[in-house]
């Protein structure tokens, strides 16, 4: 590396500094034994680490992170582990989803305040990867993903079973009878049985998926599962790289560019992906200043077919999905097609064409052809209407093809107690024809838009044998979750949208093909319930969850905070010393 190189490194205004300050800066990291060439212009990588012990999905990261820092090291660089919030989603109350913007904030902080040239992000669990992206968006350093790869798959009684999404229908099997409490209890076990996070096309694995759909991780970042020695390897080559990445002076905005969003959005439509990543995507566009909307999701991902057999949707997980070729196979596939941005650059320098055009697919049965697809035509869509003027997402490879269009009775739910309190009462007036609505579970009405908008159904209609009835709510839906479930509804019940003025009886029709979301009631009545209607008493009055209630935007603008969008970048901070 020559001289102007080495003063153009955003670290020397700490460790190049020949005064009182450099001696400070160096010195006490001088306690870890680092020797004096360390801070001789040596590129300075961050590893942001979000291992926690209360976060499971993310609980082998020491491990990868030290393969990261032997990658750093082989390439030169002087490799700095930081922690971060995890943010683990089978543990965190009332949501993880709650604390996404925070940790985005803690991200950006971090690397905004500390002696860093770029950053390795170590993230897993679901809301990690976008918190990460989100707060190394708005830092705007040069930045590589490393994703923690799926559990291995589950194995229950000689069947494969997934996360989260057997979790669903056992629990559903259990409150109808089908199963006992042993035997629910046995596939515990039986289903997580590795590090990593949820082994379906979840969230996690959606957004991994991303990552490596946007070009901020390396190839095959998607599905190498955690357990495998792959998965270090890869770490290892990204602390190389992201050495290179500094030298080339490519920030993070020049990977996260309008093409990158487009390739990520027919991604997630070619991998059958959770609705959860249309909220994340639009927030990550918002920290770079990239104009995305709901529409672009209904437009470039209408005519792409769904193309991987993965639960929710289907049979395989994620490591079925990893033998058979992973993610290149389908970016490949996609830009045979003229559905990808070919020129679209990733961190490892080339651009994304490059990396897939040869990817060979060792399993039809688990990615399908173009011509031949999982199921065609099955993108995030878009639904709008006198129910949802702002959007409304639906994921119709999770949904029942008979209840695509239907029109039924609403039986009204006005909050999650509500919904637990009477959904197994025998004397609640439902059948499978009628449309369930759950309302104040949106971004401010439960704080964090928690994921309970795949609601259980009636254990009444479940002893019928019935298992999907079109459902509709201001929530989220887990990505390992299926089912005829319209999401996002916006604006939400709590900020006044229309879903708040919804009644039982009312009557609303569905319709998928025609993106149309509409409730049969006229305007000269719905203007008296609004007349009528009281907002709710707000949930916080103290701490982060006040300043997420007071600042948090909307489903369809990506739920961020609205201080936080827009492109600021990076600056050394002011020296006060």
């Amino acid at each position: 590396m020559n001289d102007e190189k080495k003063r153009e490194l955003r670290s020397q205004a700490w460790f190049g500094r020949q005064d009182k300050m450099g001696f400070y800066y160096r010195s006490f990291l001088k306690n870890s034994g680092f020797p004096q060439d360390q801070f001789e212009g040596r590129p300075v990588i961050g590893i942001c680490n979000t291992w926690s012990e209360l976060n499971p999905c993310n609980s082998h990261f020491r491990t990868i992170a030290e393969h990261v820092r032997y990658g750093v090291l082989d390439a030169g660089g002087f490799p700095l582990e930081f922690p971060v919030s995890s943010l683990g989603e089978v543990t965190m109350r009332p949501t993880a989803m709650l604390f996404r913007n925070l940790a985005a904030m803690d991200v950006e902080e971090a690397i905004r305040a500390h002696p860093l040239d770029g950053v390795v992000l170590l993230m897993g669990c679901d809301k990690t990867t976008p918190a990460l992206l989100m707060g190394a968006a708005s830092a705007d350093l040069p930045t590589i993903g490393v994703s923690g790869g799926p559990q291995l798959r589950g194995v229950y009684r000689g069947q494969m079973i997934g996360s989260g999404t057997n979790i669903i229908s056992m629990s559903e099997q259990l409150r109808a009878g089908e199963v006992t409490l042993q035997e629910f209890h046995e596939a515990e076990g039986a289903m997580n049985r590795s590090h990593g996070h949820c082994m379906t096309m979840g969230t996690a694995s959606t957004m991994a998926s991303l990552v490596e759909a946007l070009g901020v991780g390396l190839p095959e970042n998607a599905a190498i599962p955690a357990a495998d020695a792959r998965r270090n390897h890869l770490a290892r080559m990204a602390g190389r790289r992201i050495v290179e990445v500094v030298n080339e002076d490519l920030v993070l905005s020049k990977i996260l560019t309008r093409q990158a969003f487009e390739n990520a959005i027919r991604t997630l439509a070619a991998i059958g992906g959770s609705t959860n990543a249309v909220v994340h995507l639009l927030a990550i566009a918002g920290r770079v200043g990239i104009e995305l909307t709901l529409d672009d999701f209904d437009r470039l991902g209408r005519d792409v077919h769904c193309l991987v057999d993965l639960m929710p949707s289907g049979r395989f997980l994620m490591e079925d999905f990893y033998y058979a070729g992973g993610l290149p196979v389908v970016l490949r596939t996609l830009g045979e097609r003229g559905l990808l941005n070919k020129d679209a650059l990733t961190v490892n320098g080339r651009p994304l064409w490059e990396n897939v055009k040869d990817a060979p697919c060792w399993n039809r049965d688990v990615i399908t052809s173009f011509e031949e697809p999982f199921k065609p035509e099955a993108g995030i869509a878009i639904l709008r209407g006198n129910l949802a003027p702002d959007g409304a997402v639906i994921k119709p490879s999770a949904a029942s093809p008979e209840l695509m269009r239907h029109t039924g009775r609403a039986v009204v739910f006005e909050s999650i107690e509500d919904l637990h309190h009477r959904i197994d009462d025998e004397d609640l007036d439902i059948d499978e024809t009628c449309i369930m609505v759950l309302k104040h579970c949106g971004p401010k009405g439960y704080p964090g838009m928690a994921e309970v908008g795949n609601m259980p159904l009636p254990q009444k209609v479940l002893k019928k044998g019935v298992r999907d009835m079109v459902r509709i709510s201001d929530a989220r839906m887990s990505g390992t979750a299926y089912g005829t479930v319209v999401l996002h509804v916006a604006p939400e019940a709590t900020a006044g949208g229309p879903l708040a003025l919804v009644q039982n009886g009312d009557l609303i029709t569905l319709d998928v093909q025609a993106r149309s979301l509409h409730l049969h009631v006229d305007d000269v009545a719905l203007a008296e319930r609004r007349a009528a209607w009281q907002p709710p008493t707000p949930h916080a009055t103290r701490g982060y969850a006040k300043l997420y209630v007071d600042h948090v935007l909307q489903a369809d603008k990506g739920a961020d905070l609205d201080f936080l969008v827009g492109r600021t970048g990076s600056p050394v901070p002011r020296d006060n010393h």
